[in-house]
């Protein structure tokens, strides 16, 4: 082929693709993306990207799953894993409700109904220049599988209704871009809002084993009051989430299924990593972060302050530091609010608090006095 053929031969290839849509070119700019990951669309005033990963990553009705990206300092990463609801049975899981037609409010089921990053606010306004990560780069997984990020199972809940209980498979994905595309990060906070604080610990290990020079924190907020019983481990857990047999062998460490409870996630990942980050947020009485889990906890009706205090002596009983903010009252919601900022406890605000963490300081933790 003489070299006019070859330069209208490249002409027509560009043609082609530009007919073809953006995420061709995104692909065409972005020479280090995995092969089965395209970007998508995104909020150009905020600076977010989607990213589809492909492969078997989906939704809880199978559908396709994607998740963000904000692109910063390439050394300062946040993995923000956001809630959205769990499920464990025909109704709890179903993929329509008679509220709203095809919506459930129980869970977030498709990457419709799943949350997006946020408005600018609280944590994630990252112009702020009290904002303990203002400059971080942010990769933002949504939650669409009913599971809290950690399963990996299809489970038939009744004759017509299949929920794919798949958020590790999602999980891994973006834990295996976050590693590809920030391979020299020095810091990594793990943040898990409400159902996604549950698996925080666990994803702290995993980005661990990917990035083993990183420092890494991880900070759970809102899911202090579920409680290690047996029975929800071993129904939830094990059988209808899969997570049990889905995590890799140092999340598990010889516990039965029955053992493995939700705060032994974090004594698991401390003897995984030394020198691993741990810390969590709990309002005192913050009813819908723990709604789904009142039946297994002990008191009728439970006293969530005392569950979330006992959860915490038993972690640090096990020799683990498991940092701790707890706050008064019943509000719901930390990260996307201004209290975020506002909110004193102490005197101490949890954006200020969570500064001294990843600045590698231990600030003293933080409890209400009058928590009514």
């Amino acid at each position: 082929m003489n070299a006019k053929r070859r330069r209208l031969s490249i002409v027509l290839i560009v043609l082609a693709l530009v007919a073809g849509g953006g995420t061709a070119i995104a692909l065409l700019h972005d020479k280090t993306a995995p092969a089965a990951a395209t970007a998508g669309t995104g909020d150009a005033k905020q600076g977010w990207r989607r990213i589809e990963p492909g492969g078997e990553c989906q939704c809880a009705n199978g559908g396709k799953f994607s998740f963000w990206e904000r692109p910063a300092d390439p050394k300062k990463v946040v993995l923000f894993l956001n809630g959205g609801g769990v499920c464990w049975d025909a109704k709890m899981c179903a993929l329509t409700s008679t509220d709203s037609p095809g919506e459930n409010h129980n869970y977030a089921w498709t990457l419709q109904s799943a949350e997006q990053p946020d408005n600018g606010q609280g944590l994630f306004d990252l112009g702020r220049a009290d904002n303990p990560f203002a400059g971080y780069s942010v990769i933002y997984l949504s939650s669409c599988t009913g599971d809290a990020h950690l399963g990996n199972v299809a489970r038939k809940y009744s004759p017509t209704l299949t929920v794919q209980h798949r958020g590790l498979v999602n999980g891994t994905a973006t834990l295996d871009y976050l590693a590809q595309h920030y391979p020299d990060a020095a810091q990594v906070v793990v943040i898990g809002k409400t159902a996604g604080s549950i698996a925080a610990p666990i994803y702290g290990g995993l980005v661990a084993d990917r990035l083993p020079h990183a420092r890494v924190t991880v900070f759970g907020g809102q899911s202090g009051a579920w409680p290690d019983n047996p029975d929800f481990n071993a129904k939830v857990l094990v059988d209808d989430w899969g997570a049990y047999r889905a995590v890799p062998a140092w999340a598990v460490a010889g516990l039965t299924g029955r053992e493995w409870g939700i705060p032994t996630f974090w004594v698991l990942v401390a003897r995984h990593v030394p020198g691993i980050v741990l810390a969590r947020f709990d309002y005192a009485y913050d009813s819908h972060a723990a709604v789904e889990v009142t039946a297994w906890m002990p008191g009728h009706p439970p006293d969530l302050l005392s569950v979330i205090d006992a959860d915490q002596a038993a972690v640090e009983k096990a020799g683990v530091t498991l940092h701790g903010y707890t706050a008064p009252g019943d509000s719901h919601g930390i990260f996307e609010s201004e209290d975020f900022y506002n909110l004193q406890v102490g005197g101490v605000s949890p954006a200020a608090w969570l500064g001294q963490l990843i600045a590698g300081k231990s600030p003293a933790d933080v409890h209400c006095d009058k928590c009514h």
